[in-house]
This record gives structure tokens, C-alpha cells and sequence, in this order.
């Protein structure tokens, strides 16, 4: 079996969006005004689980950029001991 450490990286960077991208449009779209915030009606709760989903696409998309650093650093290596 054939694994590409690119390929897996890129499909983290691309999955660590998408989480993104729903947490973002999940906190776009709550009822939350400048005066609820200190309301009854404010569950912390709600805006809290997509701010850490926000988070966890943060360190896949930064572990993602480390594995091809290494598999760049990893390539450029065999390159200077084949040359």
C-alpha cells in the first residue's frame, strides 16, 4: 500500500475547512444580540461548541502543514543523498 503523506495532509487541511466553515455559518446564524448576552434567553452552550470546533480545525490545519513540512524536509534529503 501506497500512503502519500501530501495527500493525506491536503485532505485534513481540506476537512479542517469544512469544520470551519460549518462552525462559522453555526455562530453566524445564533440569536445572538449585543444586549441578550447577558439575558435568560443566552445559553452559553450554544456558541461554545463552535468556537471549539473552530479551534480543532486551527491544530488539524496546523498539524496538516507540519506532515508536509516533513515529507517535504523527508524528500529533500533522499534528493541530497542520491545526488
Amino acid at each position: 500500500m501506497n500512503i502519500n503523506p501530501t495527500q493525506s495532509a491536503l485532505s485534513m487541511i481540506g476537512n479542517a475547512q469544512f469544520k470551519a466553515d460549518q462552525a462559522a455559518q453555526q455562530i453566524a446564524t445564533l440569536p445572538v444580540q449585543a444586549d441578550e448576552v447577558g439575558s435568560p434567553n443566552f445559553n452559553s452552550q450554544d456558541l461554545m461548541k463552535p468556537i471549539i470546533s473552530l479551534k480543532e480545525a486551527e491544530l488539524e490545519t496546523s498539524a496538516a502543514v507540519k506532515v508536509i513540512q516533513a515529507d517535504s524536509n523527508m524528500l529533500g534529503s533522499l534528493l541530497d543523498i542520491r545526488v
